[in-house]
């Protein structure tokens, strides 16, 4: 019987922060609304930026653009994450960023968008992008106390992809049988809604938000600020050596979903929008399911092998789908590819909250994201050209083979085999 009652709550654990956290579920139902529309947007902007102009070098320009303001802001955008109250600073950039869904939807439903206009959109929202991201993550710092931490991130998590897992498909199927306008006017609404959702969100003000040295530079300030930074990740050997390691492994890994994967499905195998749609949402279904079994515990053994094998299962995955061609297999390949992407980032999630201060969390996110993000553009670029050089198929497999090297020198350090 004890044993029945253990599992049921085990089963149950996943869903306590909402029954606990009235904070928690505030952000929750925002960003998931959020995500969904993001889902969306996913699958409408590269079929509306080939629409324009076939060749994936336009879809790796516009995910440039997207990434640029990213690289130039991030580290500073922390600093202010850490500095301003962090709720409203989330809310502005919702509101912008439903502003200019709003005006790029118009564009393409009157039949003006061009590709300017994408670039432009690309350019502001990646920089919202930027202040957002920072600020929302250490709002969950502060929410996801350590008895809801691991359901809480997992729940973030899995709704997160529960939402990749509907909207590519949503996504797809708005642009088969309506417009890619509707699709954009669907992502401005959960922005709408995830701004009116932070209106309930209530978190303390940190002591030392908004205490600046009055009497020093504007420059040493910033100086100093991004060095607390440093100094905080520096402490910790699994924190720099990875965002190290995922500087190189995002080039790699997200060049081929964001550039490859729709060129592949929609040109290469000569599939329609909604496939490309269903294999996006296969992702998330993996995701999901093991965010689902990541939260159904409470801590986990040997966490850096484990994160780490995940993101090899992703990159293996990778390789497989160069040699299939029917949609069936090619789901389950991109599900194996979500679930271990997925391992890795709850893993990597809660050792940050773990490790990291809530006084300095926002510049540490912001110089985590900054390593993810500052070669992604260079990335973007590179692999479009190196498909259109030498062959898609020749540029996925090189590139998950990277990975996997990448992966086998990161394990060669102690400090990440034996994190717990």
């Amino acid at each position: 019987m004890e044993t029945e009652v253990a599992k049921s709550n085990a089963r149950f654990e996943i869903f306590r922060p909402i029954r606990v956290s009235r904070n928690f579920t505030a952000v929750w139902i925002g960003q998931s609304l959020a995500n969904l529309g993001g889902a969306v947007l996913n699958v409408v902007l590269p079929v509306i930026a080939l629409t324009l102009h076939a060749s994936p070098l336009t879809i790796g320009w516009l995910m440039t653009l997207l990434m640029i303001p990213q690289v130039l802001l991030l580290p500073f955008s922390g600093i202010l994450a850490d500095r301003l109250p962090r709720v409203p600073m989330m809310i502005f950039t919702d509101m912008v960023r439903f502003s200019l869904l709003a005006i790029v939807a118009a564009l393409a439903a009157t039949q003006r968008m061009t590709l300017l206009h994408l670039d432009v959109f690309a350019v502001l929202f990646g920089a919202m992008q930027a202040l957002f991201q920072p600020a929302y993550a250490a709002v969950r710092a502060q929410i996801f106390t350590k008895s809801i931490r691991n359901a809480a991130t997992a729940l973030t998590q899995g709704t997160q992809q529960l939402a990749m897992m509907a909207g590519p498909s949503l996504g797809g199927l708005i642009v088969g049988i309506s417009s890619g306008a509707v699709g954009l006017g669907v992502n401005a609404l959960g922005f709408l809604f995830s701004a009116i959702s932070l209106l309930f969100v209530k978190v303390p003000r940190l002591e030392n938000a908004g205490q600046a040295k009055a009497n020093s530079k504007v420059w040493r300030n910033i100086r100093d600020e991004l060095l607390i930074g440093y100094r905080e990740l520096r402490k910790h050997d699994w924190l720099w050596v990875t965002i190290l390691a995922f500087s190189l492994i995002n080039i790699l890994g997200r060049g081929m979903i964001a550039v490859m994967l729709p060129w592949l499905i929609n040109i290469h195998l000569h599939m329609p929008s909604y496939d490309f749609g269903f294999v996006s949402s296969a992702s998330a279904v993996g995701a999901l399911a093991m965010s689902l079994l990541f939260g159904s515990k409470r801590t986990w053994k040997r966490r850096g092998i484990l994160a780490y094998f995940g993101v090899a299962i992703s990159a293996i995955s990778l390789i497989c789908l160069t040699f299939v061609a029917w949609l069936p297999m090619i789901v389950v390949l991109m599900a194996l590819h979500g679930a271990g992407y997925m391992l890795f980032g709850l893993i990597w999630e809660v050792s940050l909250q773990e490790l990291v201060s809530h006084e300095a969390y926002g510049r540490v996110v912001s110089l985590d994201i900054f390593g993810s993000v500052a070669l992604l553009p260079l990335g973007y670029v590179l692999t479009g050209w190196l498909a259109e050089h030498i062959g898609g198929l020749w540029t996925m497999g090189i590139d998950s083979v990277l990975v996997l090297l990448i992966i086998g020198i990161a394990l060669s350090f102690k400090a990440i085999r034996k994190f717990e």
